[in-house]
């Protein structure tokens, strides 16, 4: 057994992990990571690169198909394999070396194994030879360690051997026949992706699709995924599963109709990867989220800090924002606030303060890649009003832009502004429709920045783009304003 003592050890090496090691090296401390499988992450290899990869080429073939003289001078379909071969490139085809070649640029010690926390500022790690190493840190120990999908308690689900996303995005071949048990975010582009591919798919969406979107969102996005054929099914839900002897999936729903398949992919949520990670030692309950404050410490169930406030938590595993770009941005706010407190500098822990993760209540950001794309920030118009502000839901269709008009034939989308009456902010915004993706960025900086609508009035949108949609939204919010102002 050895010993090894570093200022601060962060247990998961995912891009949360990579991000709070780095802003604490960059402060001047020391840290190590420890990582049980492949440096980078879910991110890296079984999420968000991957997955995207994948959807890429249906949605170029999309847009060329859309542009008259573009769609001339295509005479083909996708090619499959040339798709699954570009994904595998994204993944890395799941080697590290290149992350784990970073860490060493960037100065932080790598430890490979299981970590568990096994007292206060200490950490052992059970490595793949089964050594131990123990760790023990000067300032802090951060859980980076992320969440994993989510398998419900469906009768013979698990023996019936299902997909989650990590089998979906590391997918070898593509199945005839898909079901899909969720209507969320992975289960809407696993179902675009893989019907792009040639996959008669079935998704079986008890919430419907993007539940947690906007209305017109999901609607946009479930008649998209119908006209390529996939069947989605708002309301059903599975009872049971079997898988045959020849590799046939059976879900038995709970109106008693079968469904056939030759894979499932069950996208229903995450939970958290805090089971195996030593939280019983200190006082902890193994396998639950972590709550933290906006600095990221853990609290324990009394709501204080655990321990002396030593113990943080970023990414997925504290449960606010189950996003990468979201993770790394918690990631930037720890690191800089343990480096703050180790050097006995002022920490800024207000509101939109340099250390605190303020925009993961008020402005979080996501992009859904499905046909078309969804882009939301902030609250939607159920949110707003349940968190009791007193709004105005401006709608504009996104079709009757200019320069919609140019960048697709037969564009369809659609937008909406959530406006805060009492501050005249923006408190939200949800766009659907074809490359609305990088339309994404100015609404968070209108949300996180409180621009005064009349302040936004001034912010000219290029001509003819797609964001020209920001005038027209402006416009309809005054002919909206003045009609019921008295």
């Amino acid at each position: 057994m050895t010993n090894t003592t570093y200022d601060v050890i962060v247990i998961g090496a995912g891009p949360v992990g990579e991000n709070v090691a780095d802003r604490v090296v960059q402060g001047g401390l020391t840290a190590a990571v420890v990582e049980r499988e492949l440096v980078g992450g879910e991110c890296s290899y079984w999420a968000c690169m991957p997955t995207k990869a994948l959807l890429r080429s249906s949605a170029a073939l999309r847009a060329a198909r859309q542009v008259p003289g573009a769609r001339e001078a295509v005479t083909g379909g996708l090619d499959v394999a040339a798709v699954l071969r570009r994904r595998d490139s994204f993944a890395s085809n799941w080697a590290d070396d290149g992350q784990v070649s970073w860490l060493g640029s960037a100065g932080i010690a790598l430890h490979r194994g299981q970590g568990r926390i096994s007292s206060e500022r200490v950490v052992e790690v059970t490595g793949p030879d089964g050594a131990t190493t123990t760790l023990t840190a000067r300032h802090a120990v951060v859980v980076a360690t992320g969440s994993s999908a989510l398998v419900p308690d469906i009768t013979g689900l698990r023996e019936a051997a299902p997909w989650t996303s990590r089998e979906a995005a590391a997918a070898k071949a593509v199945p005839a026949r898909l079901a899909v048990i969720g209507g969320g975010v992975v289960a809407s582009e696993m179902a675009t992706a893989f019907a792009s591919l040639g996959s008669t798919v079935t998704v079986l969406a008890r919430d419907g699709v993007l539940p947690q979107a906007e209305p017109f969102a999901g609607e946009l996005v479930t008649t998209s995924l119908r006209d390529a054929g996939v069947s989605v099914r708002p309301g059903a839900e599975a009872a049971s599963v079997t898988r045959d002897s020849d590799g046939t999936v059976r879900l038995t729903l709970t109106d008693g109709e079968q469904v056939e398949a030759d894979e499932l992919l069950v996208a229903v949520g995450r939970t958290p990867n805090t089971l195996d990670i030593g939280l019983d030692r200190i006082g902890l309950k193994p396998g639950t989220w972590l709550t933290v404050d906006d600095t990221l410490r853990v609290l324990g169930a009394d709501g204080t800090p655990a321990g002396d406030g030593w113990l943080y938590a970023a990414g997925d595993v504290n449960h606010r924002a189950l996003l990468t770009h979201q993770g790394k941005y918690q990631a930037r706010a720890a690191g800089d606030v343990i480096v703050a407190r180790a050097k006995g500098e002022p920490v800024q822990d207000g509101p939109w303060g340099r250390h605190v993760a303020t925009a993961d209540e008020r402005a979080v950001p996501q992009v859904v890649f499905t046909d078309p794309e969804v882009a939301s920030v902030g609250l939607t118009a159920v949110a707003a009003e349940a968190a009791g502000l007193r709004i105005r839901v401006v709608d504009y269709d996104l079709a009757a832009v200019a320069g919609s008009a140019l960048h697709a034939d037969g564009y369809t989308g659609h937008a909406r502004l959530v406006v805060d009456e009492d501050r005249q902010v923006i408190a939200g915004c949800t766009l659907a429709g074809p490359d609305v993706a990088e339309l994404l960025h100015a609404a968070t900086i209108a949300v996180v920045g409180e621009v005064p609508l009349d302040r936004l009035w001034h912010a000219v949108p290029a001509y003819p783009t797609v964001s020209e949609v920001w005038l027209r939204l402006l416009e309809a919010y005054g002919r909206s304003y003045q009609a019921t102002t008295p």
